[in-house]
């Protein structure tokens, strides 16, 4: 029993760290977070980004490395 739930515990460390990891390093790729259609207001005392374009870019590449992670392991 607590050797299942250390194992369960291991894994999910190590996916927040790979998502730690990404997050920390995608603020290095240059131009994410400034794509066409990623939404910005400012004004007095008020700032609103809403990353669109990022969001869609993220996803589709996602999508495509999932798919492929999971056709290796079929």
């Amino acid at each position: 029993m607590f050797g299942e739930m250390g194992r369960w515990l291991m894994i999910a460390g190590g996916v927040l760290f790979l998502v730690g990891a990404v997050i920390f390093l995608a603020g290095r790729i240059p131009g994410l977070g400034r794509l066409p259609g990623d939404i910005a207001i400012q004004r007095d005392g008020f700032s609103l980004f809403m990353p669109c374009g990022t969001m869609i870019v993220v996803s589709i590449v996602l999508t495509v490395v999932l798919n492929l992670i999971g056709r290796l392991f079929r």
